[in-house]
């Protein structure tokens, strides 16, 4: 060989050794965080025998590990919300947002202190430093409650909030899956056409019905668009250009004032006030909302689907006024709108995750927060009068509790493949409120028959543990 060719040689092996020079400073200092995160990672799968807890708000164990395996002592009753955590599989739920914190801490980065930490795992040493727990937000007796009224359908999904500080109380969805057997399982779940993965509470999208009228009146209210003595004429349909709007089932309210026209759930009274208020209005509010924008929560949450302002024609308007059209939304979402009505206008900052606990000690606490202010307190109070009317004369009567004042309002969201979903939102003491609750039961039929009645047996046993 020429001493040319060994030139070339020599420079060919140097350019090598610079790539894998690049390649390997680019691993270790680039992307080894998220490397170390993958629940593939043998060396993670190692230290999650040291993985946190995630409990109640009570301290109820709601996953831990032991003997080497993750154990979720609730089974499917929280299986939405903690999800699961697989070395094939990935992670989910709680499991997944809070990855990093359950995850026994690496050592800060030290490579011998690492080692020592895995061989520390394979030989069971209890000096293994621990992951952090979760302690959420979440009570027992509500959730047990809630999954259980649920599972009575065949899909259903329900949100429980505290409205004033938009502590997350229970939260489930229907079918639902044993994370315990998940590996063995996930195949069957991924394929079942029920979609039992899917937490329809979070991420689930439905029509609202005559739910979405709480947010309708108060925008039309707040906007002085409408009074409350405002009166509106139902012959049971409205007639819009060549587009022809019914009542549902042909029932017509006649002449009536906001509050029976709310009561009733008249969807021709309720389209006229959506199209009095304007594309602008309407659209305003729902920025005031929020509606349709991210949610600002600790896990993933699909944000509700609002049509282009752009495309809106005065019969889609009129639909939206009451909750029908293109306009999606999630049980959280609908929780929340419910949850700011009861908080006297201000929407609360939803959370789940109450604490971090490192070795005992709080490593991170969830503060109470104000997203927005999208109505006043008066505009609020006015629909809550209006709820009121709905439980204790109107649609919303199978809600009644006794002794106690509920405010609510049903739903029967149509949709084109099956039988309407069933709502209902509501909060009590109406006066005081403690607690705000979202129902939403799959292709059953009317809100007042089948979510109604979950609503209030899940408003009784929260108002039972929370002191109220």
């Amino acid at each position: 060989m020429t001493n040319r060719g060994i030139r070339e040689l020599a420079a060919f092996f140097v350019i090598l050794f610079v790539i894998l020079a690049i390649r390997q400073a680019y691993v270790q200092l680039v992307i080894a965080s998220s490397i170390a995160q993958r629940p593939s990672n043998p060396r993670h799968a190692l230290l999650d025998a040291n993985r946190g807890r995630i409990v109640a708000s009570d301290g109820t164990v709601l996953a831990q590990t032991q003997g080497g395996k993750r154990e979720y002592p609730l089974g499917a009753q929280t299986a939405a919300l903690v999800g699961y955590v697989s070395q094939r599989y990935g992670t989910s739920g709680i499991e997944a947002a809070f990855d990093r914190a359950l995850t026994p801490p690496d050592a800060s980065g030290d490579p011998i202190a690492q080692l020592e930490q895995i061989a520390g795992a394979l030989r069971g040493s209890t000096n293994v430093a621990a992951g952090a727990d979760i302690v959420t937000t979440i009570v027992p007796a509500i959730q047990e409650e809630l999954y259980s009224s649920l599972s009575r359908y065949s899909r259903a999904a329900g949100v429980v909030l505290d409205p004033q500080t938009g502590a997350v109380l229970a939260i489930a969805s229907v079918p639902s899956y044993d994370p315990n057997d998940l590996d063995a399982e996930f195949p069957t779940l991924r394929d079942d056409a029920r979609a039992p993965l899917l937490d329809r509470a979070l991420d689930g999208l439905y029509p609202p019905g005559s739910t979405f009228k709480i947010f309708t009146a108060a925008a039309a209210l707040d906007s002085g668009t409408v009074t409350m003595d405002s009166h509106f004429e139902d012959p049971g349909y409205l007639q819009i250009g060549d587009f022809t709007l019914h009542d549902n089932e042909s029932e017509a309210t006649g002449y009536a004032d906001l509050t029976r026209a709310f009561a009733l759930s008249s969807n021709v009274d309720f389209a006229q006030i959506a199209l009095k208020m304007g594309v602008d209005t309407f659209y305003a509010y729902l920025n005031r909302w929020g509606i349709g924008a991210p949610l600002d929560f600790q896990l993933p949450a699909e944000p509700a689907r609002v049509p282009p302002k752009a495309e809106i024609v005065p019969g889609e308007l009129a639909q939206m006024g009451f909750g029908q059209g293109a306009l999606l939304v999630s049980p959280l979402q609908m929780a929340l709108i419910g949850a700011t009505i009861a908080n006297a206008g201000e929407e609360p900052r939803p959370y789940v995750v109450r604490q971090v606990v490192r070795d005992g000690i709080p490593a991170s606490v969830s503060a109470t927060a104000t997203l927005t202010n999208p109505v006043s307190s008066d505009t609020a109070a006015k629909v809550t009068s209006m709820m009121i009317a709905v439980v204790q004369r109107g649609t919303g009567t199978p809600a009644q509790l006794a002794h106690v004042i509920v405010a609510g309002k049903t739903g029967t969201a149509t949709n084109p493949l099956g039988r309407s979903h069933a709502w209902f939102v509501a909060f009590a003491p109406a006066l005081h409120p403690r607690v705000a609750v979202a129902i939403v039961v799959e292709n059953v039929g009317y809100g007042a028959t089948y979510a109604a009645p979950i609503a209030r047996d899940v408003l009784e046993t929260a108002l039972e543990n929370t002191g109220n």
